[in-house]
């Protein structure tokens, strides 16, 4: 089940970026007080009470700029308007209500979502309530008090923010059919991929980066067996903000990604392996999804030769060091070349995400590892692990029950992981480890 999003919006300056900040646990968002610091949308997730969503932070909106780079933020804000379950909508109190608020208000009043008008920077609520009542002309109902630098009157946004997820809905959408993502910077081959499986042009296919314009469902059927594939819109580097296609940007491969079981992270062959594709990638990675990197447009690729293909899955592996597990194809979509292959590799990744491992076997493998390898030790205290289950699927998660946590070296762990992987495989997925203390009796 995706978690709901909820999208921080307003005019610059207002105290998003602070919010933010504050909501998330960390400076995530650069804060400064010249109006459009934060130009992209970052996002963060965010847990209050029972309830886990995901938040987008947003550059500032000023309804009639004609500055390209404040109109792309507006483009970027809208685009996290039509992303979002919930949108909270921020005002200055210290500035007071402006024409610029009322013209944005309008704007969310068309997306049609959950609105929660949140005033900020109300340090002392005896002075500034007579002021906050004016923000009931913007009608979106009961303006909500707070100061993101004090943290006041969070709990009660925030509440407010929960009581609008429609977790029902959610629910009646579980579709238990493999979703894979298609991600990737622009202009990459991700439509050109589906179309190719499909055999229609049914995603519209530019040479414009960015055509795709939203995360699109397309589902794909291969040996009587029921696929869904999401297309998102290509990211961007931040230093191309300024250019009038950027309007679609994280949040589309962050919610694609929630909702997928595998993500095939397309990069091109004739630009090779970049800072960007490891950040995109990295979004699959923390949230532990099966991967496979498919790199397109080998077919075209110049000066091929027979060590090609091993030179581009060395560099693949040093810049995505990070995730070793993922499976590489070479592949081109323009002429189907190795894209049955493609579905094969699917269906592997799949099966790993979801393989469970039984306990009695997981310490058999533990017992071997730790008589070939001994645990580290630390001014004499040695560590002791004294069992391991696996405790959850999609990503395999597993726990450690060791005497002291603070002996458990990565690099133990690393090996312990390496020793199931050389058992059991897990092509394509990450493993995730959790390591509890148990003391000796």
């Amino acid at each position: 089940m995706s978690k709901p999003v909820v999208a921080i919006v307003g005019r610059p300056n207002v105290g998003k970026s602070t919010l933010f900040n504050v909501l998330a646990g960390s400076k995530i968002s650069i804060v400064k007080d010249t109006p459009g610091v934060t130009r992209d949308r970052i996002y963060a997730d965010v847990n209050w009470l029972d309830y886990n969503f995901t938040m987008i932070d947003t550059g500032g909106i000023e309804p009639e700029s004609d500055d390209i780079l404040l109109k792309s933020m507006r483009q970027q804000a809208e685009v996290a308007m039509l992303a979002a379950d919930v949108i909270i909508f921020l005002v200055d109190v210290r500035q007071g209500l402006v024409d610029a608020d009322g013209k944005v208000a309008d704007m969310l009043r068309r997306s049609q979502k959950p609105i929660v008008l949140v005033v900020n920077k109300v340090d002392n609520f005896d002075k500034f309530m007579p002021d906050v009542y004016e923000f009931y002309n913007l009608g979106l109902g009961e303006p909500f008090p707070i100061s993101a630098s004090s943290q006041l009157g969070l709990g009660d946004m925030l509440d407010e923010v929960v009581s609008h997820f429609n977790m029902e809905e959610k629910n009646d959408e579980e579709d238990d059919r493999p979703k894979i993502a298609i991600i990737g910077k622009p202009n990459v081959g991700k439509s050109s991929i589906i179309n190719k499986l499909l055999g229609e042009e049914r995603v519209i296919v530019s040479d414009i980066a960015g055509t795709t314009r939203d995360a699109i469902d397309t589902e794909v059927t291969v040996d009587g067996r029921e696929y869904v594939f999401i297309d998102t819109a290509g990211l961007r580097r931040k230093s191309k903000v300024k250019e009038e296609i950027e309007r679609f940007s994280v949040i589309r491969t962050v919610t694609a990604v929630e909702r997928a079981d595998v993500c095939v992270l397309v990069i091109d062959a004739t630009e090779g392996v970049t800072e960007q594709d490891a950040k995109i990638a990295g979004i699959a990675h923390e949230r532990g999804k099966g991967m496979i990197i498919a790199v397109n447009k080998w077919d075209i690729l110049p000066d091929k030769n027979d060590k090609s293909v091993y030179k581009f899955t060395e560099e693949i592996r040093r810049i995505l060091s990070f995730m070793p597990y993922a499976e590489i194809i070479f592949i081109s979509a323009k002429t189907g070349q190795r894209l049955p292959k493609l579905f094969e590799l699917i269906d592997v990744v799949i099966d790993n995400h979801a393989l469970r491992v039984g306990t009695g076997v997981l310490n058999e493998i533990l017992t071997e590892a730790v008589a070939l390898n001994e645990p580290p030790s630390d001014k004499g205290k040695k560590l002791r692990i004294y069992y391991m289950t696996e405790v959850s699927v999609k990503p395999p998660t597993f726990v450690l029950f060791v005497n002291d946590k603070s002996l458990t070296h990565f690099s133990y762990t690393r090996y312990i992981e390496n020793r199931i992987r050389d058992a059991f495989g897990f092509k394509g997925t990450p493993l995730h480890f959790i390591i509890r203390e148990r003391k000796d009796k």
